[in-house]
């Protein structure tokens, strides 16, 4: 698969190295993804060369190499690849490649030995150890007082062959036996391949979409460092590298069936860190945990998803494990997410919900939202379900009653004339804007509602959030509907999957296939965007998404047959 990695960045598994073309200027960087989004991450300006001067080159880049063409000189190029996790393989023929740094005032690279130098990076709490193998490199880096005034290195100055190695570590680094470059190449290469060979098979028609969902899936992932006591999936390493509390829970269903250890992970990670009042985090890197937000309660849901896929998950010791970590987030809600027991949990922000600026939260917040009751109506009978598995008889009683009161309080107070709405908590009113897709969200509780009201929740699906790729999340006919407007009516990828799981479950089989039949098409169009326009399918924000690409896998998986009948 040939990559634009204006769009999608070069990585790979486990790396927090990764090459991007900046969107502004065009240049070719070197990034690295240590502490989070909120980190500057481009580290090293990457520019072809020949005889000291920077020549026009054409990119050539696959999965598991990038290829810098001369473009005159074809026969003269420069090649990485990110050999190992915390390693960059270089080599080169007949033209330089000149590395120059973004750097600070306090970052300094020194030699360290002959053929190396180690680059002090303070920014990101990391050193780069830079190693000749093979060749000649010129380092252009005078110090002055407390750090360089610039550093340039350029590999293979005289224009013959050359290759070389930065590895990235933390405290000191520790020697190693080299070996030649076609080796390590093959090493990612062969990783990858094997973690390809492992996605779930598409009709040809879908091949692109599987290949480039199990790039940005495999690529994405961070290894354990810091904050992150496993391997994490993040989100994507554009500009949202962090693993986030409902994100998670979509990719551990994609990985589930193939990867238990990897997909049981991204819900530990969570778990390992989860605070004393039994809120999870709102996101997570190597260096922080945030939990300034949250997001919706919809784990237990994810963690049944993947014992239905995977007996792995229904080993005792497991199941006893997330039932205690569930039952204390769910408590959370209950008991620090509500006035009384009068009153429904709420949402403090609309990051809270995962649908940031939602139109129910465009009056203020907090606010009683449908889909939180329902997420956590549905999550309290999953506890009481795993409750009686673990012989936790009063437990379960005590669950069973909880949620029979939770739905009460969801009809009572959140179902008006035939439809759900949200509340203005402060004011105890309802919100006037009632456009948001948000608010079909109790059909994921289908199996408590009365079939007259599900049948009339799944037709408003239709009448005003259908497009031709797929559900908006605002309706077409709201005066707030927006193009790009975020969760203001373009389409994402874990609402249609939330949706498409609920509508199976209550026998709206056919609708369900032809969802997801809109979502695996959409994905032709506009790749695994963070979000999609429902009309045109064209990819908006982060075109790179991990989730997005789990869920196109997902439904793959679920729908091969309907979509091969179609196609």
């Amino acid at each position: 698969m040939n990559m634009n990695i204006a769009d999608i960045p070069f990585s790979r598994y486990g790396s927090y190295f990764a090459f991007s073309l900046d969107r502004k200027t065009g240049q070719l960087m070197l990034r690295d993804l240590h502490g989070g989004d909120e980190a500057p991450s481009n580290i090293f300006e990457v520019c072809l060369m020949q005889n000291g001067v920077p020549v026009d080159y054409d990119l050539d880049v696959t999965e598991t190499r990038l290829r810098l063409v001369h473009r005159n000189q074809p026969e003269q190029w420069a090649e990485l690849c990110i050999s190992d996790e915390d390693v960059i393989r270089g080599m080169m023929n007949g033209v330089s490649l000149q590395l120059t740094a973004l750097k600070s005032r306090y970052d300094s690279l020194m030699p360290y030995r002959e053929g190396q130098w180690e680059y002090h990076l303070y920014t990101k709490e990391i050193k780069l150890m830079f190693t000749l193998l093979r060749g000649e490199v010129d380092v252009d880096a005078p110090w002055s007082t407390v750090g360089n005034e610039r550093i340039a290195i350029t590999f293979n100055p005289n224009g013959r062959k050359c290759s070389f190695a930065i590895e990235s570590y933390k405290t000191v680094w520790m020697r190693r036996e080299y070996d030649d470059y076609s080796a390590a190449y093959e090493r990612v290469r062969q990783h990858y391949e094997q973690w390809l060979q492992q996605m779930t098979i598409v009709p040809d028609r879908f091949e692109p979409s599987r290949q480039l969902a199990s790039y940005i899936t495999w690529s994405c992932v961070v290894h354990p460092e810091g904050q992150l006591t496993d391997y994490a999936m993040y989100m994507s390493k554009n500009w949202m590298f962090n693993i986030w509390s409902w994100d998670n829970c979509f990719n551990a269903l994609m990985l589930s069936k193939r990867r238990p250890e990897l997909a049981l992970a991204q819900l530990e990670i969570f778990m390992a860190h989860q605070d004393h009042s039994g809120i999870y985090a709102d996101f997570i890197n190597d260096k922080f945990i945030s939990f300034n937000c949250c997001k919706p309660p919809i784990h237990a849901w994810a963690f049944t998803q993947m014992r239905q896929q995977n007996a792995k998950f229904n080993e005792p010791a497991i199941v006893a494990n997330v039932y205690d970590s569930l039952k204390r987030a769910t408590n959370y809600w209950l008991e620090h997410r509500r006035s009384d027991s009068y009153h429904l949990p709420v949402y403090n922000h609309g990051n809270d919900s995962g649908w940031d600026n939602a139109s129910i939260f465009h009056e203020g917040v907090p606010v009683e939202s449908p889909d939180l009751a329902a997420h956590l109506i549905r999550q309290i009978d999953i506890l009481s379900d795993m409750a009686v598995e673990l012989g936790l008889m009063d437990e379960a009683k005590k669950w069973s009653k909880t949620a029979d009161e939770m739905y009460g309080l969801l009809m009572e107070r959140l179902y008006v004339d035939g439809t759900f709405v949200a509340r203005y908590a402060p004011e105890d009113r309802i919100i006037e804007h009632q456009g948001s897709l948000i608010l079909l969200m109790p059909l994921v509780i289908g199996y408590r509602l009365p079939p007259e009201l599900t049948d009339r929740l799944v037709q408003v699906l239709i009448d005003k959030f259908e497009a031709p790729y797929g559900i908006c999340t605002e309706s077409m006919d709201s005066p707030l509907y927006k193009d790009n407007g975020y969760w203001l009516g373009p389409i994402w990828a874990p609402v249609s999957y939330l949706f498409i799981d609920a509508l199976q479950n209550n026998g709206y089989n056919e609708l369900a296939a032809a969802l997801a039949h809109k979502f695996m098409e959409l994905t032709l169009v506009g790749g695994m965007a963070e979000n999609f326009d429902p009309f045109s399918g064209k990819g908006l924000v982060d075109p790179a998404f991990t989730w997005t690409s789990s869920v196109f896998l997902l439904l793959a998986e679920q729908f091969a047959m309907a979509v091969n009948g179609k196609g």
